[in-house]
Parts: structure tokens; C-alpha cells; sequence
């Protein structure tokens, strides 16, 4: 039997509108036919034998959100986040699909045999559908095209030392011959984008609790090191090319300037770059430490601009859940320490929120929340085919919430693994209240979740050129 779910504010991107009308789906999560009216919805089901029908009222019914940067640390790292606590966290924010980083589980995924590790331990596990990510590390090339081949979103690099000794970052002749693997593919490169030349920084040993220790060992010009050489390579190769997680404003004319020229370049920033300023970081408070580093307000402003101009194509999480030890937030004396804590926030769950609070100041609305957290991550992951859209045949995927109702963070309503975060406290608005996935309910506010239905999704290779919004 088909499902109908019906809404007075559902949201259509191609009209970038709300509609009192209805979706209707196949009981194998496909829609099938959408209302845009409630003339036409009457008028179905006048005529139609009773259908299963559930109503959301004044809630937002749009596209489920896609999350193409989370790190799920299973296998080897499973206390800091594992399949069940990623998903969920995922689901509780309104995210139906995520993409796995492999960087922070044991092994890998810089080998197919390190992806069939990965999802033969991810069956089973999922609320939310999962994609993953490939690595490119120094003497892996030979593994690029048979990772490829076997269906992972792209391949992901380190220019920069990432702290994980499993995944060392790469130089240059690495990456051009990774660029050679991927021609002909559809697949992609994505940087981490900050890279040492010749500068030597030295920290302040005797200031570690200080956020400003911590800043200034990975100043701007690291960044701007990468994406020089990133956009150098967009230009020339024209293959697809991403930069992740990038906190710098100052490569934004570099950025401009390179899609300009027709370089295939997509870039992404995170909800705490857009939310939290350096100014504000207390001492020892290292739940606020990532890397690239948050940085201050002048810089926050200016990626703002950035995501307005699209030259910022959308926003991930960059979620990172690490337990309370490598964090530096457990007594002792190296609590607090940001030289030595582990890098990474923990966001996930409110990534929706905290970027409709946010982005009030500067004007973002629907349009901008579907192009930024929907439609260019569907693009990026290579599943825009049948996620991201209102479209007939398309998955039955959808983020059902309130943006005028607020919440306050605190511990029991967050779903990672491990709850710290820098957000704990905040009154946030934009309430998710039911997330589906095919079709399924996978979380209710209310009523917790679902069955973990979700499934591992391996991309397909192809020649398509994307083309962000």
C-alpha cells in the first residue's frame, strides 16, 4: 500500500516555496506522485481506496539533509563513534544520508579490503543510509581505482600531518598520480587543505591552555599553502576536485578566481567555523579545538559572504567524536591542554540548527539550507540521481522540523557517543521532529527510532559533470 504524508508547508526547491499539499510514496520507499495543493490531495483521495496517511501540520517537510563528512571510527575506535551512535545522531538532526571519512578507524579505508572491513561491519547498524569515503595515502595509488571501482564517493587526502599515523599525509607527486587514476571516473579528490612549506611554527609550550597557543601553530598561510596548489590543479586537470572543512577566508579569492577560470573545484565549510569566533574560546576548553582551527569573527563574517557568493558550495559537519582522554577534558593534568588534545567536534546532530540560528544575521533562508546541507552534498557524494529532490522515482528521504521552535542543548539529547561539544547550553531553533528514510521512520521526537533499516551505499562510476547550485 502507497503512504501519503501530508503538510500545510511543504518545501519545494525548484519554486522555492511551501505548499499545503501532500507526497506520495511506494511501500519501497520511491516517491511516487506529489500534491501541491489540498484540492489535489482531496481529489486523490476521493478517489483512491484509503490510503496509509500521516499529517505534520505547520511543520517543514523538505528533502533529508546529507551529511558528506562524518567520521564513524568503526572498526578500532568504536567509544569514540560507532555505526549505531553516528547514525542515530544523524537521524535525531534530520540527516538521511551521511558519507564516512576514512581517517580514525583500524584499518582504513585506503584499500578495498579496508572498505569491505568497513561495510560488512556497518550492516545491520544503520538508521540513516551511509556512503564512504576512500583515503589516498603515500604507496596506496594502485588501490585508488579499485576503490573506485568498488563504489566508494571519492578519494580523501591529508597535505597536512593528520595526527593518525595509519593515514600520513601525501606530496604532490602522490596527488597528481591520483588525479591520472581518477580521469574517466566521475570520482573526485578532496584536501584537507593546509600544507607546511617552508615556515617552521613553534608552539607555546608554556601557555597550553591558552586557544591561542593552539591558533597560532596553524596559522591562515597553512591554508592558503593548499589551496593555491589545490586550485593550480583544478585549473590544469579539470577533474573533480574538493576542498573539505575549510576555515580560511583569505583562500576565498583564490577560490573565486579558480572557478572562474573553469577549474572543477567544490568547497566546503563547517557549522563551527560559521557559529563559533576564537574570541570567544575560553582557556582549557578544549571541546572547541579542530583543525583547521576556528578562527575569529572578521574571518567568520567573510565565510558567510562566501557561502552567500556560492563560492562556498555547502556545508558538512566534519564530525568528530572523541572520548573524554585524547580530548583533554578528563581530570588531571593534562585537562584543558589544547596542544595535546585531540582534534575534532562533535556536531552532527545540530548542524541544522545551529546554521539556521547563525545564518538569521545574515539573511539565509530554505533555499539556502537545501542548496547548502541537501542538494550540492548529493551532488558531491555522486547520488543526486536518486537523492536530494522532490522528484517522482527519487528516494523517499525527508527532514520533517519546526525552524521557529527552539531547544536547549544539554547532554540527554544528544545521541554521539560521547556528548561534549561546544554548543552544550545554547539555545538553538529549528527543532527536527521526524526524520524518514525510504520511506521509513527512522527517528520521532517523541518516540525515539526506528529499526536500523539504513544501508550501506556504494556509488556507481560514471562520466557525469556536476555543476553546483
Amino acid at each position: 500500500m502507497d503512504l501519503l504524508f501530508l503538510s500545510r508547508r511543504i518545501y519545494m526547491p525548484d519554486e522555492d516555496t511551501l505548499v499545503n499539499g501532500g507526497i506520495l510514496f511506494t511501500n519501497d520507499g520511491k516517491i511516487r506522485k506529489i500534491f501541491k495543493t489540498p484540492d489535489s490531495v482531496n481529489s486523490f483521495l476521493y478517489n483512491t481506496e484509503a490510503e496509509s496517511i500521516i499529517d505534520f501540520e505547520d511543520k517543514i517537510l523538505m528533502p533529508g539533509l546529507i551529511d558528506p563528512s562524518v567520521h564513524i571510527n568503526e572498526p578500532g575506535r568504536k567509544d569514540w563513534e560507532g555505526f549505531v551512535s553516528a547514525t542515530k545522531s544523524a537521524a535525531a538532526g534530520g540527516f538521511t544520508t551521511i558519507a564516512d571519512i576514512p581517517l580514525n578507524s583500524t584499518p582504513p579505508i585506503t584499500s578495498v579490503e579496508g572498505l569491505k572491513a568497513k561495510t560488512a561491519l556497518a550492516r545491520g547498524k544503520l538508521h540513516v543510509d551511509v556512503a564512504f569515503w576512500g583515503g589516498l595515502v603515500p604507496g596506496n595509488i594502485n588501490e585508488i581505482w579499485g576503490l573506485i571501482r568498488a563504489g566508494v564517493v571519492g578519494i580523501k587526502c591529508f597535505l597536512y600531518p593528520s595526527g593518525d599515523d595509519d593515514f600520513p599525509e601525501v606530496n604532490l607527486d602522490d596527488v597528481t598520480a591520483a588525479l591520472k587514476k581518477i580521469e574517466g571516473t566521475g570520482s573526485i579528490l578532496a584536501f584537507h587543505a593546509e600544507m607546511l612549506q617552508s615556515e617552521k611554527i613553534t608552539a607555546d609550550q608554556n601557555n597550553p591552555k591558552k586557544y591561542k597557543s593552539y591558533l597560532d601553530t596553524r596559522p591562515s598561510s597553512l591554508e592558503m599553502n593548499a589551496v593555491d596548489m589545490i586550485v593550480k590543479l583544478a585549473t590544469k586537470y579539470k577533474l573533480r576536485t574538493h576542498i573539505l572543512n575549510l576555515s580560511s577566508a583569505d583562500a576565498l579569492p583564490l577560490i573565486a578566481e579558480c572557478k572562474k577560470s573553469g577549474g572543477n573545484l567544490s568547497v566546503e565549510t563547517c557549522p563551527h567555523y560559521l557559529s563559533i569566533s576564537a574570541e570567544n574560546i575560553e582557556d582549557a576548553h578544549t571541546e572547541f579545538k579542530s583543525a583547521p582551527p576556528i578562527r575569529e569573527q572578521a574571518n567568520q563574517d567573510k565565510l558567510w559572504q562566501g557561502i552567500l557568493n556560492k563560492d562556498i558550495d555547502l556545508i558538512a559537519s566534519d564530525h568528530i567524536s572523541p572520548t573524554p582522554g585524547p580530548k583533554c577534558l578528563t581530570y588531571g593534568r593534562k585537562r584543558g591542554d589544547f596542544l595535546n588534545a585531540c582534534s575534532g567536534i562533535s556536531s552532527l546532530q545540530l548542524s541544522l540548527p545551529i546554521i539556521w540560528t547563525k545564518g538569521q544575521q545574515y539573511g539565509i533562508g530554505l533555499k539556502d539550507i537545501y542548496r547548502l546541507l541537501c542538494l550540492n552534498p548529493a551532488k558531491l557524494c555522486g547520488i543526486d540521481n536518486i537523492k536530494g529532490k522532490f522528484e517522482e522515482g527519487y528516494d523517499a528521504d525527508f527532514c520533517i522540523w519546526d525552524p521557529d521552535e527552539e531547544f536547549l542543548v544539554s547532554p540527554e539529547i544528544i545521541y554521539s557517543q560521547n556528548k561534549a561539544n561546544p554548543y552544550m547550553g545554547q539555545r538553538l531553533r529549528g527543532t527536527v521532529h521526524a526524520t524518514v528514510v525510504r520511506g521509513l521512520h527512522v527517528f520521532q521526537r517523541y518516540e525515539g527510532f526506528g529499526q536500523p533499516l539504513g544501508r550501506v551505499i556504494l556509488r556507481k562510476t560514471d562520466r557525469k559533470i556536476v555543476k553546483f547550485a
